[in-house]
């Protein structure tokens, strides 16, 4: 099963840009950044373009860290093991906001806007991150329709799934990763795009809990929660 679309409505809070470009203090930011901030929320709407795609495949195993889902893909990683070994089925996602939002900001750094270049930045990513929540709500509510439940989302990169696993990833795809690219190195273009994994499986199941922070010792890492 496949879902693509090309256009979701991106809400950004303003306090949460503030926040990202280093005004998060009690102390009221400055009348200049709010301002910047303000103008460039609604200037970004014109610069993004918003994709997504999703498919569910079927999980044929989970052999130690390896994980065999529909069309032979293989997944490696005692996380991504862990995480999929109580469901029956797994939807593999891009979402991109598209490459204008990062051309812009290219452009204001070229031309040493560099602060402008740092708000518009952090709306993108702000915005990349609502579209991926949007994604996973939707598999979210496919999967409820179906009574089934889902567990949290994964990306290559975290913990011990290597980014390099991109790879499988999109070969899921089978070619629909909504106009995101792969280079050399795995990284994805546009590069406000996001790639993961979502379990599915059944209610009475324990895909909801699992929490590989947990059993993670390194308590520095961005990503934990």
């Amino acid at each position: 099963m496949l879902a693509i679309s090309n256009r979701i409505g991106i809400d950004i809070d303003r306090q949460q840009v503030l926040h990202d470009i280093g005004y998060n203090t009690d102390r009221e930011p400055p009348a200049r950044a709010v301002s910047l901030v303000n103008d460039y929320l609604e200037y970004a709407n014109y610069l993004i373009d918003t994709s997504y795609s999703y498919a569910i495949r079927d999980i044929y195993s989970v052999q130690g860290s390896s994980v065999i889902i529909e069309g032979l893909v293989v997944f490696e990683s005692d996380v991504v093991a862990r995480l999929l070994e109580q469901c029956d089925e797994v939807a593999v996602f891009v979402a991109t906001i598209g490459s204008r939002l990062e051309g812009m900001v290219s452009h204001l750094t070229e031309s040493g806007l560099i602060l402008q270049a740092r708000v518009l930045d952090a709306i993108g990513s702000r915005a990349t991150k609502k579209v991926v929540h949007f994604v996973q709500d939707t598999i979210a509510e496919a999967a409820g329709a179906r009574g089934l439940s889902t567990s949290r989302r994964f990306s290559p990169g975290y913990c011990d799934w290597e980014v390099a696993q991109q790879k499988m990833l999109f070969q899921a795809m089978n070619g629909d990763s909504a106009g995101i690219r792969l280079n050399d190195s795995c990284l994805m273009t546009p590069r406000k795009s996001i790639s993961g994994i979502v379990g599915i499986g059944s209610r009475n199941g324990s895909i909801t809990g699992y929490d590989p922070c947990t059993t993670c010792a390194k308590q520095d890492c961005p990503g934990r929660r």
